[in-house]
């Protein structure tokens, strides 16, 4: 299992109402993109982060290795905002750094630094956002919603079946490496990209029998166009709408009085 799957069965808002959990995320998800300001989207992630670490009690040093992963592609397009070209440099008014290489001139102009710093805590607020749910959420609540939101079942099955299957590629794919590994697979340069070729090819063939092999156990069962799941009970709290309600208010009168200060 991956943990990132066991923090959402452990974690101290298991047994929250998933309602609950997926307004207050989508929400603020959705506010911040909509707004894009730098100070609303800061706040909604120091909450939302705050309500991971703190109230969840996912271990900080998880979560931080976890804001690495997209933060490696976050870095990567504020660079591409960042660094303009441009082979007239007359034309440069707003400039506040440049750099002639050859024919062209490198610069940076004040619109995008205001553009990166905008996307930088847009995004950052929307990981916040979808961590604290992925986290705190099973995927089978998750399903128990987009059923009650009447989305069709089909693509409800097509989630749980990709779901199913990441456990699959990715229990597969460590006996293949530790395999390969031992038997020196990937000794040089050459014997490397000779094994991963092979650990891939081995593993869509190994899935792929998988999935026939589940398909057959879930014809021989009775399966008739519909997979039927063991559904948890949960409670609404009053308490819990509370503190929604007034995390939403807070945002929200954030942004009517403040929006637009730092940027």
């Amino acid at each position: 299992m991956l943990l990132i799957d066991q923090y959402a069965y452990i974690n101290r808002l298991a047994k929250t109402h998933p309602v609950e959990k997926i307004v207050l995320a989508i929400f603020l998800l959705l506010f911040s993109l909509t707004v894009k300001d730098v100070l609303t989207s800061l706040i909604t992630f120091i909450v939302m982060s705050s309500l991971t670490i703190l109230i969840a009690r996912i271990p900080w040093q998880y979560y931080l290795k976890m804001l690495c992963i997209p933060g490696v592609f976050l870095i990567s397009s504020i660079i591409g905002i960042l660094l303009s070209f441009t082979r007239h440099p007359e034309l440069i008014h707003t400039a506040i750094w440049q750099l002639q290489l050859f024919n062209w001139t490198v610069f940076i102009s004040s619109q995008g630094v205001k553009m990166s710093i905008q996307l930088f805590f847009s995004v950052l607020s929307s990981i916040s956002c979808l961590y604290f749910l992925t986290l705190t959420t099973p995927v089978h609540d998750l399903m128990h919603v987009l059923k009650k939101c009447k989305v069709p079942q089909l693509f409800i099955e097509l989630i749980e079946l990709t779901y199913r299957f990441i456990f699959v590629f990715l229990e597969k794919s460590v006996e293949i490496f530790q395999s390969q590994n031992s038997r020196l697979g990937y000794l040089s340069a050459k014997r490397w990209l000779y094994s991963l070729a092979m650990l891939i090819s081995s593993l869509f063939v190994h899935v792929f029998q998988r999935s026939k092999e589940l398909s057959m156990a879930m014809n021989s069962r009775g399966y008739a166009e519909s997979m039927i799941y063991l559904e948890d009970s949960y409670q609404y709290s009053s308490r819990n709408w509370t503190i929604i309600f007034m995390i939403i208010l807070l945002i929200i009168v954030v942004y009517i009085q403040f929006g637009g200060i730092l940027v």
